[in-house]
């Protein structure tokens, strides 16, 4: 499909009507009435704008809590009764497409596994045809597939669904990074660069896998890259919550991380300054991976030193140095990537790994 027709033809206003950011928040999982009533009281409505939670909770593994099922819809319809604020749940089949219409839930959104697999999306699609009053947000895919993620939205918009979004909750990463899932912050790029006028929404929460770091995370997606808005999990106690402890915050908590953006947001800085920023931003993220990698071969020298202990091996194989290096330089030609630098890497990285064998 061409990637013109739907930017240009995306329906935008549920969203332009709102200050930006916009602000979705409330619990990770709805767990009763008591707590999703709370939570949404205690939210700042100068602050916030649409209420969230889980009903439905897709899960790796069985007889985990899975969500709390069809009565969360009844409790977030009191939300919307007793405070006005729109709200939003996630929905991974068409059976829960049915129900929180049902319910007149305002915004669904398709979770990362969902997004991942073509026919749920279509299912999802096919049972939304010609709905033109329903928002929809589409999570990234788990991993960094750009398009799938497109594919999706593809498949939605085929089916006259017009207002539509994107939440961007970060992409699964194998390091043991500090975060839950990396930013991967140049594929938004690539993505708003051909969908400019798609609602994007950032969900920290989700990034950081903890609460400590979702106001640097916001930062950077509200001042570096214009995001529309977020996606902040909150819960009346985040401590006691059923999932997603570490990354939920009170909804006082939310009120001030979101008036410090606002407030670092009127120190203009020029545009040449926001590009430089932005281009350091990712040069961070690749160095960040770069130094996980190493911290994994390092790991993976000390078990060949060990071998090479138990065996009697020497530390230095001279066969395998020069298949490395060999192989390194081919590679570093092909992504023009000049022959020193590659020869000077190696060497440390071959130095390095022969001290710590060494020293097993």
């Amino acid at each position: 499909m061409e990637k013109n027709i739907i930017n240009n033809k995306i329906d935008r206003s549920w969203i332009d009507k709102f200050n930006k950011p916009i602000t979705i928040s409330g619990p990770c999982s709805a767990e009763s009435e008591a707590q999703v009533l709370e939570t949404a009281k205690r939210l700042d409505n100068k602050y916030i704008n649409i209420f969230r939670a889980g009903i439905w909770k897709p899960r790796t593994k069985p007889n985990n809590f899975e969500g709390i099922g069809e009565k969360g819809l009844h409790w977030l319809q009191k939300v919307k009764q007793d405070t006005g604020y729109m709200v939003a749940t996630e929905v991974a089949n068409e059976k829960h497409v049915k129900l929180a219409l049902s319910f007149d839930i305002d915004i669904l959104w398709i979770g990362a596994r969902s997004t991942a697999s073509p026919f749920i999306i279509q299912e999802i699609a096919d049972s939304l045809e010609g709905n033109k009053e329903i928002i929809i947000l589409v999570k990234n895919p788990i991993h960094p597939d750009l398009e799938l993620w497109i594919g999706a939205l593809e498949r939605l918009f085929a089916k006259g669904i017009r207002k539509l979004g994107v939440i961007h909750r970060g992409f699964y990463t194998y390091n043991n990074s500090r975060l839950r899932n990396q930013p991967n912050w140049n594929i938004l790029l690539k993505f708003r660069k051909m969908f400019s006028r798609i609602p994007l929404i950032c969900d920290p929460s989700h990034i950081c896998g903890n609460k400590t770091g979702i106001y640097d995370i916001a930062k950077i997606a509200y001042h570096l890259f214009k995001y529309d808005g977020f996606m902040i999990e909150s819960h009346c106690d985040p401590l006691h919550a059923w999932s997603d402890v570490k990354q939920q915050m009170t909804p006082e908590e939310v009120t001030d991380l979101l008036r410090n953006l606002k407030y670092t947001k009127n120190k203009k800085q020029n545009d040449d300054q926001a590009s430089l920023n932005s281009l350091r931003i990712l040069i961070d993220e690749i160095d960040d991976n770069m130094i996980y990698l190493l911290s994994e071969r390092m790991k993976i020298s000390k078990q060949l030193g060990i071998l090479k202990k138990t065996k009697y091996l020497s530390f230095v194989q001279p066969d395998r140095w020069k298949y490395i290096l060999t192989r390194s330089l081919k590679l570093g030609q092909e992504l023009g990537i000049s022959e020193s630098i590659i020869e000077n890497f190696f060497k440390l990285l071959h130095e390095e790994s022969i001290n710590i064998q060494k020293n097993m």
